[in-house]
């Protein structure tokens, strides 16, 4: 009788250790402006009891997960149509405004009208320098900011989310935001909560050290041929092979203090 033995191959074990992830300003002008990311934490809680919530290791597990970008400046904005009829931003602040009119423009938009999600929902664009890298596999998900509590009117509409990864797509993030309510301001503070990060990793049970990134030349250059692709292809996620092939294998260096 003859035997035979078959040598099943294991898996591999996932990776183990703390996962780096590096934010970045894609422009460095006026960025002293701009709040550096932090870490989702709730100030002043009850930590004395055992069976306060702000010790409980889910409520812990969860928050541990986000990063907050604060808003840089305040605003207070209404929707109006030009003597064109074309959907524009009208700053209710005036000359009481902390940021130039004309500074305010290049920052923030009105999508155009025949690319709203619905015909009566404005979508407004905030753009902001924010970006982040990885040299191992991390998607960041832009949610709203669910877990801060806003004492002031609530924004009258929805925040757009998104998700894609940030080791092969590094792109500055925006703040989009689907105006539901037109009749209503939109009204931002500055140092408010604007949105949060979260970053899912190859394995959920290692955990992520977030630092601020060196723009060396290589990671400028690699980001480079990433930025403005959504202008010349619709579906932009079916360049992340491709994208893939061509990066270095390292671009992330933490950024020494000067």
């Amino acid at each position: 009788m003859e035997f035979s033995i078959t040598h099943t191959r294991q898996p591999e074990d996932p990776k183990s250790g703390v996962v780096k992830i590096g934010w970045f300003f894609a422009d460095e002008t006026s960025s002293v402006v701009y709040f550096p990311p932090e870490r989702l934490r709730t100030v002043d809680m009850n930590r004395t009891h055992a069976k306060s919530a702000s010790r409980c290791p889910a409520v812990i597990g969860l928050e541990s997960r986000y990063m907050m970008v604060r808003c840089p400046f305040e605003m207070h904005l209404g929707f109006i149509r030009d003597d064109k009829g074309k959907p524009a931003l009208k700053n209710l602040m005036g000359s009481k405004s902390p940021v130039r009119s004309s500074k305010l423009n290049q920052l923030l938009s009105v999508t155009s009208e025949s690319e709203w999600r619905f015909a009566d929902r404005p979508t407004v664009q905030l753009k902001l320098p924010y970006m982040f890298i990885s040299d191992e596999p991390v998607y960041l998900s832009q949610v709203p900011p669910f877990l801060d509590y806003q004492d002031s009117e609530p924004i009258p509409g929805t925040l757009f989310g998104g998700r894609f990864p940030i080791d092969v797509w590094p792109r500055p993030l925006m703040w989009a935001f689907e105006w539901h309510n037109i009749k209503k301001p939109i009204r931002l503070k500055r140092g408010q909560p604007l949105f949060y990060c979260q970053f899912e990793l190859d394995n959920p049970e290692r955990q992520f050290q977030v630092f601020e990134a060196e723009r060396t030349p290589e990671l400028q250059e690699y980001c480079k041929m990433i930025t403005g692709a959504v202008n010349y292809v619709n579906q932009t996620f079916s360049l992340f092979k491709r994208a893939a092939e061509v990066r270095p294998s390292q671009l992330l260096v933490k950024k020494e203090k000067r």
